[in-house]
C-alpha cells in the first residue's frame, strides 16, 4: 500500500510555471506506475500525464502536451510535474495518483489518490 500526498500548487499568472510533487510513503513507491489527473469545478477529473515505474516511459493529455512535463526520483519517494506556459484553463485541483498496470489514462486504472493541490492561473 502507499499513501501520496501533493504539494506545489498555487496562484500563478498566465504564461507562468509551477512543479507540483507528490510524495510517497511505503516502499513499493517505485514497483508503482504513477500519474497526475485534474479536475476543475464542475468538470469531471481528467488524466494529465503518466510516468511508468522506471521514469523511463511517459504519457501526456495532448492539452498539456509540450508545457508540462512529468518526472520521478525514486530515491527520494517522489513525483514532480512540472508546468510552464500555464493557461487559465489549466485551473483546477490536480491530483496524484499510483499503482497503475500501464501509462493508466483513466480513474479507474489507478487505486492509490491523494487529496490533491489548487492550481489557479490568472488571466
Amino acid at each position: 500500500q502507499v499513501h501520496v500526498v501533493e504539494s506545489g500548487g498555487g496562484f500563478v499568472q498566465a504564461g507562468g510555471s509551477l512543479r507540483l510533487s507528490c510524495a510517497a510513503s511505503g516502499r513499493s513507491f517505485r514497483r508503482y506506475n504513477m500519474g497526475w489527473f485534474r479536475q476543475a469545478p464542475g468538470q469531471e477529473r481528467e488524466f494529465v500525464a503518466a510516468v511508468s515505474w522506471s521514469g523511463g516511459s511517459t504519457s501526456y493529455a495532448d492539452s498539456v502536451k509540450g508545457r508540462f512535463t512529468i518526472s520521478r526520483d525514486n530515491a527520494k519517494n517522489t513525483m514532480y510535474l512540472q508546468m510552464n506556459s500555464l493557461k487559465p484553463e489549466d485551473t483546477a485541483v490536480y491530483y496524484c495518483a499510483a499503482d497503475s498496470r500501464r501509462l493508466g489514462v483513466h480513474i479507474q486504472d489507478y487505486t492509490y489518490w491523494g487529496q490533491g493541490t489548487q492550481v489557479t492561473v490568472s488571466s
